[in-house]
């Protein structure tokens, strides 16, 4: 017995076929609408805002971009970053004045175009200027190939044009040298760059070695770079802690407002001259390359104006670390967001080497505004942001 087949929910006429053509046709249109329109309107937002790309050592990473973070902070601090994550840090909250938030670090992003597009930060806690070999953090040259790699894969997604004007307009900032220094003076006496070099020898390497990451960048058709100096570490609570040891010579009685007092003078000198070298190459690149935005920030006298009037700028400890054991609490670093304080906020020092998220904040209110106390030059930061590229 044959079954009878069911009627047709729809009957086949000539007419249904040129409707249910029609139909496909127009939603065919609309799909390939919307994703043209989605994806010039996710470049123009892109444009428009200005991708922010860091590179650093422990100044812009908390530890979350570097590999086997808690097995190598050793004789540093497990919680570097006021126990929580990057947004106590100076980058971070620049990122925030330009509306660019959640800057996700390098490892953490999953590799595409979108990710990218929205700024990463290639720092890694530890990182040095000059390569010592690890494999546990990103060196400068390591951070610098991941960004080659990043902006090449920007040029595979995107037309040529549309990513050579998305990286023209990014800004990137440098932030390297505190760990070299570190490395140099506190961590290694030994070391060949010590037995070979005096310190103005070694500020002067690694001077000439930012600016060779610059023209590195450059030549990605970066143009627009904030490059940081280093911090007074003479200043520092394990510094400080080290001076004790030692008895090494500080600048208690200078009257001097440039000079940070109660500090070791020998160990701020090489800093000194490493952020002054650094400002003058930068200055002479802008003859060089006109067409690129360069910007330096001094963090060292904008500290330095800190830690000589605390009390003028809210503070009322400017060399005990917050986070820490021991005399300036520097004997052990902040191994427990326990052990810090209960006032935070009225410490310059979070740890072992990191200021307070409170220093940072002013800091970055410095380097956007220029005010209360100008670090940037030739511009301040919300300056260069707007400025035409």
């Amino acid at each position: 017995m044959m079954t009878k087949m069911k009627e047709p929910l729809f009957p086949k006429t000539k007419g249904f076929f040129l409707v249910h053509h029609l139909l496909l046709l127009i939603t065919g249109f609309m799909v390939l609408a919307y994703a043209e329109l989605k994806e010039v309107s996710s470049f123009q937002t892109c444009r428009n805002n200005s991708a922010f790309f860091i590179l650093g050592d422990s100044s812009v990473d908390c530890g979350d971009n570097t590999l086997f973070y808690p097995l190598i902070h050793s004789y540093l601090s497990l919680y570097s970053c006021n126990g929580s994550d990057g947004s106590t840090l100076i980058p971070h909250l620049l990122a925030e004045k330009m509306g660019m938030q959640n800057i996700l670090p390098f490892y953490s992003q999953n590799g595409s175009i979108s990710g990218i597009q929205r700024g990463l930060n290639f720092g890694s806690a530890h990182a040095t200027i000059m390569n010592r070999g690890s494999q546990s953090y990103q060196s400068v040259n390591q951070q610098l190939r991941q960004v080659f790699d990043s902006m090449q894969l920007l040029q595979l997604q995107l037309s040529e044009g549309k990513a050579l004007s998305f990286i023209k307009s990014s800004i990137f900032y440098l932030s390297f040298g505190k760990d070299d220094f570190i490395e140099l003076f506190l961590l290694n006496a030994s070391s060949p760059a010590n037995q070979n070099s005096t310190g103005q020898e070694f500020a002067h390497i690694l001077a000439d070695q930012m600016i060779h990451v610059i023209r590195n960048l450059y030549d990605m058709n970066v143009r627009r770079i904030i490059c940081m100096g280093i911090l007074p570490l003479g200043c520092t609570p394990r510094v400080l802690l080290n001076q004790t040891n030692s008895e090494a010579h500080s600048n208690e009685e200078d009257d001097d407002d440039d000079v940070p007092r109660g500090c070791v003078e020998e160990i701020n000198a090489q800093v000194l001259a490493y952020n002054r070298e650094l400002r003058e190459q930068i200055s002479e690149l802008h003859a060089e390359l006109p067409d690129a935005q360069l910007v330096f920030c001094d963090v060292y006298q904008g500290l330095t104006k800190i830690i000589n009037n605390p009390q003028q700028y809210g503070f009322e400890d400017a060399k005990s670390a917050c986070c820490g054991l021991g005399m300036y609490g520097a004997e052990i670093g902040c191994l427990s967001k326990d052990m810090a304080c209960d006032k935070e906020a009225s410490h310059v020092w979070w740890d072992l080497y990191n200021p307070t998220k409170a220093v940072n904040s002013l800091l970055a209110d410095s380097a956007w505004l220029g005010y209360p106390i100008p670090i940037c030059r030739p511009i301040s930061i919300q300056d260069f942001f707007t400025a035409t590229v």
